[in-house]
């Protein structure tokens, strides 16, 4: 933890924007002010980096997908390389509008690219004519660069990590309208409140980007671990529950008929029962008795 609390103070996570260009909900995680420019606090900074990274690890290790959002240039490198170390989805280049919201659209464009990628590779370009030939080649080359990184997100991810909450504000607020968690790294310029989970912070430090990242995909990766850790106690487990099931027709099918006739041998009928929901709150439900 020191280590880490070292190396972002040394990458300048702390330094945000000119006082004059400051966003006022961003005061509650500003230390200060000095030479006219703002301090974030780094303790806000870790706490949401830790929280952030929590959040993370749960997620994947449920099976779903995180996809990293960040065009700007300080963020493409960092980005390109840790998301595609642990296989998520990224976005360096352009942020599409309707990425999110209009889905089905874009796995049709990616449908193309495959289609494109079929006639390169079994040699079947080369039957076109020269023009024809340029203009597939040209489409292809704008399809790779716009949604590559987004190539295997086969569905909806099951959260956002974005740098700067002014650039991609379109990618925030179309995870806000599908109900995706965000997780963003916030200067004092940006606005919290369009970010689920903030990181007060430098977005503009190359340095900072790239270990905030790098923390983030580590979480990735220990999602990873334990998914792959339940997958393999899975059959074990449905083992148990299967025994469990069984024992409990059993004594439902025996003991529960039983009990639920009076000495005549009839149905006895209770005046209220008590059924659990999913969470685990007992809900008691009247039913009438007989006489009734």
């Amino acid at each position: 933890m020191a280590s880490l609390v070292q190396e972002l103070i040394e990458a300048g996570i702390h330094f945000g924007q000119r006082r004059s260009n400051w966003n006022p909900k961003m005061a509650p995680y500003i230390h200060g002010v000095r030479n006219q420019i703002h301090i974030v606090d780094v303790r806000e900074s870790i706490k949401g980096l830790l929280l952030a990274k929590r959040f993370i690890e749960k997620t994947v290790g449920q099976g779903k997908d995180v996809c990293f959002v960040g065009t700007k240039r300080q963020a493409r490198g960092p980005i390109e390389q840790y998301a595609a170390d642990v296989q998520m989805p990224f976005v360096t280049e352009r942020w599409l509008g309707g990425t999110l919201t209009n889905f089905r659209t874009i796995r049709e464009r990616l449908k193309r690219l495959d289609e494109l990628d079929r006639l390169v590779e079994s040699g079947e370009m080369k039957n076109y004519s020269k023009k024809m030939e340029s203009q597939l080649m040209r489409e292809r080359k704008k399809i790779q660069r716009n949604l590559g990184g987004v190539r295997a997100m086969t569905r909806l991810p099951g959260a956002l990590v974005v740098v700067d909450t002014n650039r991609e504000k379109n990618a925030l607020l179309e995870a806000r309208s599908l109900g995706i968690p965000t997780v963003c790294l916030v200067d004092t310029d940006g606005d919290p409140d369009l970010v689920n989970i903030p990181i007060p912070g430098n977005d503009d430090s190359m340095r900072t980007i790239d270990v905030v990242i790098r923390e983030l995909c580590d979480a990735v990766k220990k999602g990873k671990e334990g998914r792959a850790t339940s997958a393999g106690e899975a059959p074990g487990a449905e083992g148990g529950d299967g025994a469990a099931r069984g024992e409990g027709r059993g004594e439902g099918r025996g003991e529960g008929r039983g009990e639920g006739r009076d000495a005549a041998g009839a149905p006895r009928r209770r005046s209220s029962r008590s059924r659990f929901r999913a969470d685990g709150d007992a809900v008691a439900t009247t039913e009438p008795t007989e006489g009734a």
